[in-house]
C-alpha cells in the first residue's frame, strides 16, 4: 500500500521525471481536503457498528432465504461470519477513503473474495447488495452537514461511492 505522495514520487521515478506541476497540484487539493477526508473516515468509523447491523437487517429483510434453514447466513455461526466480513469490507474502504488510494482495499481485502465465496457458496449477489446498502448508509451519514468541515464534498463523496461500487463489483 502506498500513500497518494509515495505513489507520485513512485511512478515519476519509474519515469525517470520530476513530479510534475499536475500532481503536485493535485497533492495539494488532496492536503486542503484532508479535514474532510478525516471528517468523512470520523464518521464511517464512529457508525460502524449500525452500518453494518442495519445492511445486513435490510439485506436479510428483502432476502429472508439467507437466514432460513439451509440459508448462507442460517445459523449463529454463519450469521456472525457474514457480519464480520461486512465489517472487514468497511473498514477497507475507511482505510481507502483516507489514503485515496484502492489499492489497500484490493490487495488486502478484494483480491480472491470472489473466488473464496464462490468456493463456499455464497452468493455473491447478495454480498453485493449488502455491500450496496452500506455505501447508502455510509453517504448519508458522510453526507450529513452537522459538525463537520464545510465545503464541497462533491467529489470525496463520489469517491466514497466508487470504493464501494469496487467492493461490490469484487464480489458479485
Amino acid at each position: 500500500m502506498l500513500d497518494a505522495f509515495t505513489k507520485v514520487v513512485a511512478q515519476a521515478d519509474t519515469r525517470g521525471a520530476f513530479v510534475s506541476d499536475a500532481q503536485i497540484d493535485a497533492l495539494k487539493a488532496m492536503v486542503a481536503d484532508g479535514n474532510k477526508r478525516m471528517d468523512t473516515v470520523n464518521r464511517i468509523t464512529a457508525n460502524s457498528s449500525a452500518i453494518v447491523a442495519n445492511a445486513a437487517r435490510s439485506l436479510f429483510d428483502e432476502q429472508p432465504q439467507l437466514i432460513a434453514p439451509g440459508g448462507n447466513a442460517y445459523t449463529h455461526r454463519r450469521m456472525a461470519a457474514c457480519l464480520r466480513d461486512m465489517e472487514i469490507v468497511l473498514r477497507y474502504v475507511t482505510y481507502a477513503i483516507f489514503t485515496g488510494d484502492s489499492s489497500v482495499l484490493d490487495d488486502r481485502c478484494l483480491n480472491g473474495l470472489r473466488e473464496t465465496y464462490s468456493a463456499l457458496g455464497v452468493p455473491g449477489g447478495s454480498v453485493a447488495a449488502g455491500v450496496a446498502k452500506m455505501k447508502d448508509a455510509a453517504l448519508a451519514i458522510a453526507n450529513d452537514t452537522n459538525g463537520i468541515t464545510r465545503g464541497d464534498c462533491s467529489s470525496l463523496m463520489a469517491e466514497v461511492a466508487g470504493y464501494f461500487d469496487r467492493a461490490a463489483a469484487a464480489v458479485g
